[in-house]
């Protein structure tokens, strides 16, 4: 799916809708983002080495990996993390590079939705991570 049908189900939308597109792979997600010369998260950080922070590298995995929940279920709820366990950072990321990014489910418990996602950079893995989600009734959300 392109862009415009990601935004269909994700709620994300710029600057921070990080995903080009997506592909439903059996029991998998294949996503790729590729990240800008004018990022606002490079800008800053660093002048002169403009290195992805982990933290935008997790983000893009996390709204890989949303794809992996139906969405009927995205549709009333949204999915908001409630954890990210054992992440790995391995090679730094930078304007230009395309961060393709593999999610697996591995459990679904009720509201909690856990998967295994790892960020590759021309087949080098840059991030890495279990990240946990909880789904959220758009109703309980307090949005002021």
């Amino acid at each position: 799916m392109n862009r415009e049908e990601i935004k269909k189900i994700l709620p994300h939308r710029e600057p921070m809708l990080l995903l080009d597109e997506s592909e439903r792979d059996g029991d998998r997600v294949v996503s790729k983002y590729t990240i800008r010369e004018n990022e606002f998260f490079t800008t800053g950080h660093f002048p002169g080495y403009p290195v992805v922070p982990g933290v935008i590298l997790c983000e893009i995995m996390a709204q890989a990996s949303f794809l992996l929940i139906p969405s009927e279920k995205l549709k009333d709820n949204t999915a908001l993390y409630a954890g990210i366990d054992g992440a790995k950072f391995k090679a730094s990321v930078f304007p230009g590079d395309t961060v393709c990014v593999e999610s697996k489910e591995v459990t679904q418990r009720g509201p909690l939705v856990v998967v295994d996602a790892q960020a590759t950079v021309n087949g080098k893995l840059c991030c890495k991570g279990r990240l946990t989600f909880m789904l959220v009734p758009n109703e309980k959300l307090n949005k002021q």
